[in-house]
C-alpha cells in the first residue's frame, strides 16, 4: 500500500513539474517586461474592427499572457519610461516593447489572421516560445 502511495506522489510531482516547465516560456516573457501597446483613437474603424475580432480574446491567449496589452491614445504622451523608435501615425499601431524600448510594430490592422501571424513573428523575434 505504501509503495502505491509513493508512486502516486511521484507521478503527481512529475505532472506538476511538467506543467511548470510548459508555462516557463510565458512566465519568462512576462519577467522580461514585454508589453504590447495598442495606439488608437476615437472613431478609428480599424480599431473597432480589431476590438470586434480580437479584443475580447487577446488577454486569454498565450500571446496576451506573454505580452499584456496596454492601450494608449494616439494624441496622448507615452507612459513614463516608454520610448518608441518613431512616433505612431496610423491607428491602430501595435508596438511590442521590452523594458521601455520598442522592439517591433504592426502599423494598421490587416485582419485577424494576419494580426496573429505578425504578432507571433514579433514574439518569436523577442525570444518568446508560445505553447
Amino acid at each position: 500500500m505504501l509503495a502505491a502511495v509513493e508512486r502516486t506522489g511521484l507521478a503527481l510531482r512529475k505532472t506538476i513539474l511538467a506543467l511548470a516547465f510548459a508555462l516557463l516560456p510565458m512566465a519568462s516573457a512576462q519577467a522580461e517586461g514585454l508589453t504590447l501597446f495598442m495606439v488608437e483613437q476615437p472613431g478609428c474603424i480599424y480599431c473597432a474592427r480589431w476590438e470586434a475580432e480580437v479584443g475580447d480574446a487577446y488577454d486569454k491567449t498565450a500571446e496576451g499572457q506573454a505580452a499584456p496589452l496596454q492601450r494608449i491614445d494616439l494624441h496622448d504622451p507615452l507612459p513614463d519610461g516608454v520610448r518608441f523608435a518613431r512616433k505612431a501615425v496610423y491607428t491602430p499601431t501595435f508596438v511590442l516593447v521590452r523594458a521601455g524600448q520598442e522592439l517591433e510594430r504592426i502599423e494598421g490592422y490587416p485582419g485577424e489572421g494576419f494580426f496573429w501571424g505578425l504578432l507571433d513573428v514579433m514574439l518569436k523575434n523577442a525570444g518568446v516560445t508560445l505553447q
